[in-house]
């Protein structure tokens, strides 16, 4: 596998560190030899393309839309909810706790145990810090008030996923890292030992404690500086304890394995699904809202009211065309329909799956509605004319909205 050009021709100071390393060694044979491994790069589950065919001069196009610019992002303060950090120190009642930190971090809090998924602190998503994707909300804790954890979990080695500040913060506080084939080259590079790094190929375990962490397929890719999009496996993650299951999808298109994962691991107490960054322009390796809740139907033995979905991989960054606030909206929509449980939390706020709170619409205040206005809520209920001329009036810019719970 062949590393960056600029070492090859002798320039390494003009290759950030941000990038990464690209394996070698060991480390490189082994990848060599997953069952994931053929002609020089990890495959997908079933084959799948980064971009649809045709799609890279319509989604050039996209970017052009005023109208469409406007939706994507906020148009208000997202609200972030700050626990204080005294919160960390007390033990969730039910044994499991799970606080979304934005995009697709995540901290589970799991028989004892706490587990970090996908942690991103950084301003951007990018190697640089003067360009790329920029954070939409602050971060709702900082990282020397989040307490210890025992396992940082990496889905795969996007921008958005995993991030070097992020990385060698945490490697000071001595924690382990789970992560994916080839990712592990990126930590060693990064300052973490590897004595501290469990490298995993799909279906392997690793033990922390009371808790066995597998390594589980998603169909998405990798790509981190100019190595090429598959050189480094990505993953889905289960994480079993003595008494509750959960399950984080990483970045993933919809695929056959997600209910061969349930019925190897599941049911789940909770799964965390990806329903953001969805496209046309790349529909194989990003779900949409109604397939994240086919997913978690399947991850599930296909009864969907079993556990709660939390949609996650939307809300921070800005990566696709879509509505700022659609994934939410449709996710709640789509759980409606399966007869699903979601919980679609603030930035920051905990909760306890064997206790979901209500969701109310709180990215509606912060969001421009829909052309048509917003749907009734909950969702099935019939619309009344307060909330619907409260719609009109915020859509014409002359009324406050809806309010969260409206």
């Amino acid at each position: 596998m062949p590393d960056s050009p600029f070492r090859r021709v002798g320039f390494p100071s003009l290759r950030p560190a941000s990038f990464g390393a690209a394996p070698d060694g060991e480390r490189l044979a082994r990848m060599r030899r997953s069952p994931q491994f053929a002609d020089g790069q990890f495959c997908n589950p079933v084959p799948a393309e980064q971009f649809a065919r045709g799609s890279l001069l319509p989604f050039a196009r996209s970017q052009f839309s005023r109208e469409g610019r406007v939706r994507r992002a906020p148009v208000g303060e997202i609200p972030v909810y700050r626990e204080a950090p005294r919160h960390w120190a007390t033990a969730p009642a039910s044994g499991l706790r799970l606080t979304w930190l934005g995009h697709s971090s995540v901290l589970a809090e799991i028989d004892g145990c706490r587990v970090l998924f996908d942690p991103v602190w950084g301003e951007r998503c990018s190697p640089f810090t003067w360009a790329g994707p920029r954070r939409l909300h602050p971060v709702p804790v900082p990282l020397t008030e989040l307490g210890d954890v025992d396992v940082v979990v990496i889905s795969h080695d996007h921008y958005d996923h995993l991030d070097m500040d992020t990385v060698r913060s945490l490697a000071r506080t001595g924690t382990l890292f789970a992560v994916p084939l080839g990712v592990g080259a990126d930590l060693e590079f990064w300052g973490v030992p590897a004595d501290r790094i469990r490298e995993l190929d799909w279906k392997e375990s690793t033990e922390v404690g009371p808790l066995t962490l597998t390594a589980t397929p998603a169909q998405h890719f990798c790509g981190r500086g100019v190595r090429g999009p598959r050189h480094a496996l990505w993953a889905s993650w289960v994480v079993a304890g003595p008494d509750h299951r959960i399950y984080h999808s990483g970045d993933t298109g919809y695929f056959p394995g997600f209910a061969r994962i349930g019925a190897a691991h599941g049911p789940f107490d909770a799964t965390m699904i990806q329903v953001g960054a969805y496209s046309e322009f790349w529909p194989a390796v990003h779900m949409t809202p109604a397939e994240g809740m086919r997913a978690h139907r399947d991850l599930q033995g296909g009864e969907a009211s079993r556990g709660v979905m939390v949609p996650i991989h939307w809300g921070t960054f800005n990566l696709a065309p879509h509505p700022w606030a659609e994934p939410a909206e449709h996710t709640v929509r789509a759980a409606h329909e399966a007869g699903a449980t979601s919980v679609v939390p603030r930035v920051g706020e905990p909760f306890e799956p064997a206790e979901p709170p209500t969701v109310v619409p709180w990215w509606r205040e912060v969001a421009v509605p829909p052309r048509h206005g917003w749907p009734s809520w909950p969702p099935g209920a019939q619309e009344t004319a307060p909330v619907q001329d409260a719609v009109e009036a915020r859509g014409r810019g002359d009324g406050p909205g809806v309010k969260a719970g409206a």
